[in-house]
C-alpha cells in the first residue's frame, strides 16, 4: 500500500453525493485498469467498480450499479469514483487499486498489485 492516493472521502448524509479521487506521481495510471474497493467496518474486502485500462469500459458491482460512476483523468492521472445518493451501508474504508499490467481483470483484490491506505466514508441516517 502507499503507490496510490485516495482522497474524497468524508461524513455525509444519506442521499448525497461524493468524488473520491485516485492519484499517484509514480507512474502513468493510463492504459492500467483501476478499481475501487471498500472494507466496512468487521466485514471483508468489496470490489465495487473498476475501469479497463484499454478502452475505458467501466463495470460495478449489483449494489452501486445505478448510483456510482468510474472516470480517468488522464491529464491529471487521476480515477474517480463519483458517488450518488449514497446509503448508511456505503459506509466503509474505500481503497483504490490498480494492476502493473495491461490486463483487464480488476474485480479481485488478488488481481490488483498497487493500493492506496484508503479513504474514509461516513454515510448517516
Amino acid at each position: 500500500q502507499g503507490h496510490l492516493t485516495e482522497s474524497g472521502g468524508e461524513l455525509v448524509q444519506a442521499g448525497g453525493s461524493l468524488t473520491l479521487s485516485c492519484e499517484t506521481a509514480r507512474f502513468a495510471l493510463d492504459g492500467h485498469p483501476v478499481g475501487w474497493f471498500r472494507q466496512a467496518p468487521g466485514k471483508e474486502y468489496e470490489w465495487v467498480s473498476c475501469i479497463s485500462g484499454r478502452d475505458g469500459t467501466t463495470h460495478y458491482a449489483d449494489s452501486v450499479k445505478g448510483r456510482f460512476a468510474i472516470s480517468r483523468d488522464n491529464a491529471k492521472n487521476t480515477v474517480r469514483l463519483q458517488m450518488n445518493n449514497l446509503k448508511p451501508e456505503d459506509t466503509a474504508v474505500y481503497y483504490c487499486a490498480a494492476r502493473a499490467d495491461y490486463l483487464d481483470s480488476c474485480r479481485d483484490t488478488r488481481d490488483m498489485h498497487y493500493w492506496g491506505k484508503g479513504t474514509l466514508v461516513t454515510v448517516s441516517e
